[in-house]
Parts: structure tokens; sequence; C-alpha cells
């Protein structure tokens, strides 16, 4: 009798089990396709279109052998974007779906199509290569935007859904689920952004998603698809990026209002910690940044930072490494005093800042032509890949680059080069081009200047006269 009643309790478990978990997964597949059908309206397939100018070599080439092409040919892209603002029609996508690096502006023609097949002309609002973000605008009504969630919430582990037009239009509104396989991701694409701070998740994002929508299981916006990792194909490995919403939506906010995103400075050059140096310097943490020099006249300069010191927390938030350093010191407003947790000399203490606005050297692209027979340039990707340059960031490199030299003139008598960094004039640091012809203007006429100049691993001093 016990054993009859010991079967049948166990059989009754099972059945109530198996309907248990039955309803579960029938909950969890319409979670899926609610959160599917709420958001599919607020993101975009966009389509772009650019005359592209055919390389003259290219065509005598061609020519050469007896073909001929055309000056011009019309370029068309596809990538994908997020309607934020029902009432003001504004659409954030990434930088690069949008921007034509050849010619360094935006493309000619900008389409957006909505879910319902309707179709507008896009506006660029503004653009922000540095985390690869842009807003647009078009002239519509009746749309929906999506809602905004805290990316600052988000754990690894959890459900996510991708949205976009992976291939072609024709696959527009895909829908793809997978987890957050890691959060805090940089220095994954080299040639993307400068503040890198990515979701990482296995849902499935492909060329076209860029600038899609990464979605929390409450239909919240928690990223903008920005790139993957396929192992050298063009298709999805299971490793996507995402920019994270609390970037967006402060980089999108200043875009929108003032037309270029504010980023706060600290005036330092920092290295991670790898093994050698923690064991080099006998240090007390593999966390932080390591301050290998200082900006004169900068916040860190006013504040008392010194060479050496391993910055550890910002506002009491421990950092691991620089990247995550300075994704928080430029998202924070300009004027705020922040306290910075340091070790020195294997001593913890607090050093308190206040930060200021940051001008961006990166972005910017003047040539000066100087006297001497020199072409400067401020420190660009473009630059370093050209001349081979150690660094992979730009804003790692201090000083300005020589991209031209002209023939018997005094700085080829020097011995100067093309790619040649030069980092001080006279026994002043310089950072960009501005500070070179503001140091320069203090120099008299016949008068030496010396400059120390970077060439591969070594530097060295010369002197011309002006």
């Amino acid at each position: 009798m016990i054993k009859k009643l010991i079967i049948i309790v166990v059989f009754v478990s099972s059945v109530f089990a198996q309907s248990n978990q039955s309803n579960l997964f029938e909950q969890f597949s319409n979670s899926f396709a609610d959160i599917a059908e709420d958001v599919n309206q607020s993101v975009v397939t966009i389509t772009t279109t650019n005359t592209v100018q055919m390389d003259k070599d290219v065509q005598n080439f061609y020519r050469y052998w007896g073909r001929d092409i055309p000056d011009e040919y019309e370029s068309k892209s596809l990538g994908s974007g997020v309607i934020v603002d029902e009432k003001n029609a504004y659409i954030v996508t990434n930088h690069h779906v949008i921007f034509d690096e050849r010619a360094q502006k935006p493309v000619e023609e900008i389409k957006v199509q909505l879910l319902d097949k309707r179709i507008f002309e896009a506006t660029v609002i503004g653009l922000d290569k540095a985390t690869d973000l842009a807003v647009l605008q078009i002239e519509a009504s009746n749309i929906k935007a999506v809602e905004l969630g805290d990316s600052e919430k988000v754990r690894v582990g959890e459900w996510v859904l991708a949205i976009g037009s992976p291939f072609s239009a024709s696959l527009s509104h895909t829908v793809t689920a997978g987890i957050v396989s890691a959060l805090g991701r940089n220095d994954v694409m080299n040639n993307l952004n400068t503040y890198q701070n990515f979701i990482q998740t296995d849902a499935a994002i492909n060329p076209g998603n860029s600038g899609g929508a990464l979605l929390n299981m409450k239909g919240q916006l928690i990223g903008i698809n920005a790139a993957i990792a396929s192992g050298g194909g063009r298709a999805n490995a299971g490793i996507g990026f995402a920019i994270p919403s609390i970037m967006v939506k402060k980089v999108m906010n200043d875009l929108i209002n003032k037309g270029y995103v504010v980023r706060s400075f600290l005036g330092i050059y920092m290295q991670d910690i790898n093994e050698d140096l923690y064991e080099a310097l006998n240090l007390q943490t593999r966390n932080g940044a390591i301050v290998s020099d200082i900006v004169d006249d900068s916040p860190a300069s006013k504040s008392g930072l010194v060479e050496g010191d391993v910055i550890v927390s910002f506002e009491g938030k421990e950092i691991s490494n620089g990247s995550e350093l300075k994704n928080l010191v430029s998202s924070t407003d300009p004027g705020s005093r922040v306290k910075l947790g340091i070790y020195r000399d294997n001593k913890k203490k607090n050093i308190f800042v206040t930060l200021e606005e940051r001008e961006d050297i990166v972005a910017t692209t003047t040539n000066v032509n100087y006297e001497f027979g020199l072409l400067l340039e401020n420190p660009s990707e473009d630059l370093i890949n050209k001349y081979k340059l150690n660094e992979k960031n730009p804003s790692n490199i201090q000083g300005v680059i020589v991209t031209g030299v002209e023939d018997n003139s005094p700085a080829e008598e020097a011995g100067l080069q093309e790619g040649d960094i030069i980092t001080r004039v006279g026994r002043k640091k310089i950072y960009s081009t501005k500070d070179f012809l503001s140091e320069m203007s203090k120099f008299d006429n016949e008068s030496k200047v010396l400059f120390l100049v970077k060439r591969g691993s070594s530097s060295r001093f010369i002197t011309l006269t002006r």
C-alpha cells in the first residue's frame, strides 16, 4: 500500500512539474514575442547613398588595357537605427553607418524606412566618432520611441534581444536572442571607438545590424549594436558588441542640445598594469592605471598627481583599467570636483581633482605649414596606420606628427622625416598643433629653437633656426 502511494505521489509530482515547465517555456516565449511586437516599430532601416570618385591611377590602368571606367559611381550601404524621441523624430544610429571616411563628411543621402514601409529622408543632427554614435531626424508623425533602459543595471548572463536589418533591407526587423556575455569590453575594435565600454552579447549581430537595438527583457533599450568579432569573416560568430545606453543617452543629449559632446579631461597619460609592471614596481594591485605623464597646467597637475601614481578608484568606484577611468572622467560634468583613490609608494591616499572641459584634439585635423618646411598634423587613426606608429590610440600620443617635409628645407637638412613626432618645443611639452604655434610665437626671428623628436622607440633633440 505504501509502495503504491509513493508511486502515485511521484507520478502526480512529475505531471505537475511537466505542466509547470511547459507553462514556464510558454511564458518565456510570449515575453520574447511581446517585446518584438512592441519595439519593432521603434527600429528603422537606414539606406545611404554616396557618390564615389574613381582613383585616377586606377582609371589610367584600365584605359591602358583598353577598358574605360566612369569617373564616379554610386555606392549604397545599409544600417539600422532606433527612434528615441517620437515628438521630435530623433533617431540614434552608428557614426560609421552614415559617415564617408574617404571624404571625411556625412554621406550624401540618408533614407529611413519604418516598419510600416514609410520612407523618409533624414537630416544629420550630430556626429560623434569617438563613441561611434550619430543622431538623425526625420519629419514624421505617428511613430513610437523606444523606452531607454539603464545599462548600469545590466548583469552578465541575463537574456537580451537584438533587432536590426542584417545583410539587406529585405531582412529588416530581424529579431535575435542571446545573453549578455560580458560587460565593459574595451580595446576590442581598434578602428572604432576612442571611448569603448561595450556590452558583449552572443545574440546574432551581422553587417546591417549596426545602429540597431539591444533590449532587456522589459523591452528597454540597453545598447546600440555597433560591431562584431567574426574571426576573419563577415558573419556573426557569437561575439557582438553594443554601446551601453548610459553612454548613448549622454552623447545623444549633447549632440541635440549643443551640437557636440561635452567631455571632461584629467590631463594624464596612463598605462594599464601588466605582470611585468606589477613585479618591477612592487605594486599592491593589478587593477587601476599607472600615471606615466602629466599634461602641464591640467587638472591633474593642479591636483598634485605625479608620475608613478596608480589610480584605483574614481568617486569611490573601483576601476580595473585606463579605459574605464577615461570613460568615467569623460562622462562627468566639467567643473566637478572628484575624488581619486591612488597608491603612491604603496600607500593608499585620496586626491581631489576639479575636472575641466576637454578640447577634443583627436577629432581635429588641423594642418600646420611652417617656415621650416614642415607640415604638421594632430594625431589620428589614419596617421597611426599610415606611419605604422607604435600607439593604437591617437589620445595616447603626446605631440604632433610630421606629415610633410619640403625638399631642401631646414627641416630636411636637420634630418626630420614624415612620421616623426615632435613632443617638445623648447622645454615645453606640446599636445597639438595649437600648442606648437603657441610655443613658436614666443621665439624671435633668427633664434634657435630646440625640438625633441620621437622616431620609433627613441627620441633625440634637434635645433632649427627661426
